[in-house]
């Protein structure tokens, strides 16, 4: 027996192929939690209580630990990179930025005087009100990302200057790549 295809459910069939095309499509929600990712790769917020364990018991970290009481440590810190760039419309820190905030979050746990601005910085795309929100979303995601490795709430302070302060002038991939970041600065 042969099924013969309607209009009506080739348009049915359409509609729910757009339905689900569109729900795959959504973009950044500036109003959620700021998501921290796990040395597993899950975020932080939906990471069971045995996230953190692991089956050796041997560390996960790939980073080299830095030792701020000698010379080298010293050295490690005035080295370290102080930006921390973002993909397009995304405030997740990426795992290639672990050292740097490592470094810094342990600069701070080590001395509990610093303090350190977390400058978030956005392309020029998008509306001043929205870079702005998502400037202050990657400010705070680093932020949150060093109080979870030793820094303390009131040593790290997230502010936001959106698109007003970019780093390369420029239309084009070179420019807005350099500008998706967050800088640190002690103050």
């Amino acid at each position: 027996m042969r099924f013969k295809q309607t209009s009506s459910s080739r348009a049915a069939a359409a509609a729910l192929f757009v339905a689900a095309l569109a729900a795959g499509c959504s973009s950044v929600k500036l109003d959620s939690d700021v998501p921290v990712e796990t040395r597993s790769g899950t975020p932080a917020a939906s990471a069971g209580a045995g996230a953190g364990a692991n089956a050796g018991g041997a560390s996960q970290s790939r980073v080299t630990p830095v030792d701020l009481a000698n010379k080298d440590g010293a050295n490690a810190l005035a080295n370290a990179q102080r930006v921390v760039y973002f993909d397009f419309d995304s405030f997740v820190v990426k795992d290639e930025y672990r050292s740097t905030v490592e470094t810094y979050a342990k600069a701070l746990g080590t001395d509990r005087k610093k303090h350190l601005a977390i400058e978030g910085h956005t392309d020029e795309r998008g509306g001043r009100e929205y870079n702005l929100a998502l400037g202050q979303k990657r400010a705070e995601a680093v932020a949150r990302s060093m109080t979870l490795l030793g820094a303390t709430d009131s040593q790290v302070e997230a502010v936001s200057f959106g698109k007003e302060r970019p780093a390369a002038s420029g239309s084009d991939e070179a420019a807005w790549a350099k500008n998706r970041r967050a800088e640190l600065n002690y103050r």
